[in-house]
């Protein structure tokens, strides 16, 4: 059974940092694309940042770059997020997703970040 499960949300403070977590089980690691999404009541979800499974290669949102690092332990097959500065925009519930061979999601974190 394939499973994405997140951790690690909460509320912090503006300027604080949170790190989450996305423990993936079910499918290979190394075949897969991981990334973290954010949604925010009535708008799109958003793409984030995302890691290779391969070869460790890294994308992030011009939202989120020189804040947000993306991290992989395959040994683990856990991806992680690691949220700095954070600010109230930031606010939203963050799913993990792998893919593209299938595509898979998580429940959702929640990420709230007061001014």
């Amino acid at each position: 059974e394939v499973q994405l499960v997140e951790s690690g949300g909460g509320t912090v403070q503006a300027g604080g940092s949170l790190r989450l977590s996305c423990a993936v089980s079910g499918f290979t690691f190394d075949d897969y694309v991981i990334a973290w999404f954010r949604q925010t009541p009535g708008k799109e979800r958003e793409g984030v940042s995302c890691i290779s499974g391969n070869d460790g290669s890294t994308y992030y949102a011009d939202s989120v770059k020189g804040r947000f690092t993306i991290s992989s332990d395959n040994a683990k097959n856990t991806v992680y997020l690691q949220m700095n500065s954070l600010k109230p925009e930031d606010t939203a519930v963050y799913y993990c997703y792998a893919g593209p061979l299938r595509t898979y999601w998580g429940q959702g974190t929640q990420v709230t970040v007061s001014s």
